[in-house]
Order: structure tokens, then C-alpha cells, then sequence
């Protein structure tokens, strides 16, 4: 079998590069195509489904400035996230310290259980009991009912995570607090937290963006209008005649996604999310 010259063997590489950049630049277009409608839409005074020049006007924000309930229901929406932000980040660490240092039996086998029935127990498949359950508290048309029944979803999962940054956290650390007295939670607050900070602002990104785009439990519990956040406001834009409003979804959209995007941009600059274990790469 003959080999092919070296100019050939070279056309051929050049070639296949050139396919494989061309496939990748198709891919990335196919997906930033609703990036660049959500980036124009709000400008355009006739968006449409299609990807346009905008005809550039700022009429759609001070028609959704004037919305009721529309600046009211990302004002909630923030409530919600960061009031299970904390609360997730909170529990979270304290459990996942205490699973870390203790050694109890069957502590793993707990763990895998908590994450896996969170996983298969969904929002849509205990909405029932959990209505129940929360107006049995009188929790239903208040935040803190939305936060708790959220939190307890999310908080396996945080534990899971922030375990395995607890398990790098050197004993020696905390060995020579206890020297001069320290208690666990001042351990916990002084040594092992500073150290898997990167842990701790990933559970807390996390949290918040899993917070902020849930729809099924504010819509199940929060029955006041004035209370509801902006992932059950924004199905409310249609016109008198059930034709989607996309000057007010397209606006609302955009201002929707950038507190998310800002906040991970602001903790990736910061920490990078390159983590080995607990410690930043």
C-alpha cells in the first residue's frame, strides 16, 4: 500500500480542520441565535420570532416599567433567591462539616439515599403533600413557606457538594483551634469556611439560579398577585386576544437573565470555578 505524498497528507489535515471549525462555527450559531433575538428584541419597536436589525426604541421598557407587577415580581424573585441562598448555604455547611468529621454508620450510604430521593422526587410529583403540608403551617401565601419547601429540595445536593470541600480542610487546623479552645462552630466559622469559600459560592450560585427560573412552587403557593416572582409574572404577558406580548416577554426576558449572568460573572472573576477539592486551582 502506497503512502500518500507529504503536500497531500497536508491538504487532507487542512481540510478536515477546515470541517470540523466550519461544523463548530455552525453549532455555535444554531445556539446563539436565541442570545442575539433576546439581545435586539427588547429595542425593536415590532419584534418578532425572527433575528433583525432592531428599528431601535426604548417603548417596550417603559411599557413594562408601567406593567403592574412587573418590577414588584423581580423584587420577589430576589427575596426568594437569596433568602434560600442563605439558608441552603447555611444548613449546608454545618451538615456537610459535621458529616465530614464525624464517623457515623452509614454515613455515605445517608448521603447517596438524600441525593437520590431528591432527584426522584420532584416539585411536580410532591406538589400535593407539599400543599398540604404547608397550609397545615399556614405557610401558603408567604415567602417563607416558598423558601423552606425550595431550600429543603436543593439542600442533599449542597450537602453533597460541600462535603467533598470539608473532606480536603487539613485536621491540623482545626486540632490547633481546639488547643486554645475554639468550639466546632467557631472552628467551622473561622477555619474550615474561609477554606472552602469556592464550595460556598458554588452552592450559593447554584441555589439562586435553580431559585430564580422555578415556577411550580411560587405559582402552587404564593396566591397574592403582588407576591408572585418573575418566573410566574412573565406568563401573564399576552395580549386580550392569548397572543403572546413579545415586546413585554422579550424585555423582561433580557432584565430577567442579567442578575444571574451578572452574579456568575462576578464569582467566576473571583474564584474562577477551578476548583481542586476545597482549594481554588
Amino acid at each position: 500500500m502506497t503512502e500518500r505524498p507529504e503536500p497531500l497528507r497536508a491538504v487532507v489535515r487542512l481540510l478536515r480542520g477546515v470541517a470540523a471549525y466550519t461544523l463548530v462555527a455552525l453549532a455555535l450559531a444554531f445556539f446563539a441565535l436565541p442570545l442575539l433575538w433576546l439581545a435586539t428584541a427588547p429595542f425593536d419597536r415590532h419584534p418578532g420570532v425572527t433575528a433583525s436589525l432592531p428599528r431601535f426604541t426604548l417603548d417596550n421598557f417603559v411599557r413594562l416599567w408601567r406593567n403592574p407587577g412587573a418590577v414588584e415580581s423581580l423584587a420577589s424573585s430576589v427575596v426568594l433567591a437569596a433568602g434560600s441562598a442563605l439558608l441552603v448555604v447555611a444548613l449546608s455547611a454545618f451538615a456537610a462539616y459535621a458529616l465530614s468529621r464525624v464517623r457515623i454508620p452509614g454515613r455515605d450510604g445517608l448521603l447517596y439515599a438524600l441525593l437520590l430521593l431528591s432527584s426522584i422526587v420532584t416539585g411536580t410529583a410532591a406538589m400535593v403533600p407539599v400543599f398540604l403540608l404547608a397550609a397545615e403551617l399556614r405557610l401558603v401565601d408567604s415567602y417563607l413557606g416558598v423558601i423552606l419547601v425550595l431550600s429543603g429540595g436543593l439542600l442533599p445536593a449542597a450537602i453533597f457538594i460541600l462535603k467533598d470541600f470539608t473532606d480536603t480542610v487539613p485536621r491540623s487546623y482545626e486540632e490547633s483551634a481546639r488547643v486554645f479552645g475554639a468550639s466546632s462552630t467557631r472552628i467551622l466559622l473561622d477555619i474550615v469556611a474561609p477554606v472552602v469559600r469556592p464550595g460556598l459560592a458554588t452552592v450559593g450560585v447554584w441555589t439562586v439560579a435553580q431559585v430564580w427560573g422555578n415556577f411550580l412552587i411560587p405559582f402552587l403557593l404564593l396566591r397574592s398577585p403582588d407576591k408572585s416572582p418573575a418566573a410566574v409574572v412573565m406568563y401573564t404577558f399576552y395580549t386580550e386576544g392569548g397572543q403572546p406580548d413579545l415586546a413585554l416577554i422579550s424585555t423582561f426576558s433580557l432584565l430577567y437573565s442579567l442578575p444571574v449572568v451578572l452574579m456568575f460573572l462576578f464569582v467566576s472573576r473571583r474564584f474562577g470555578f477551578r476548583f481542586h477539592g476545597g482549594i481554588k486551582g
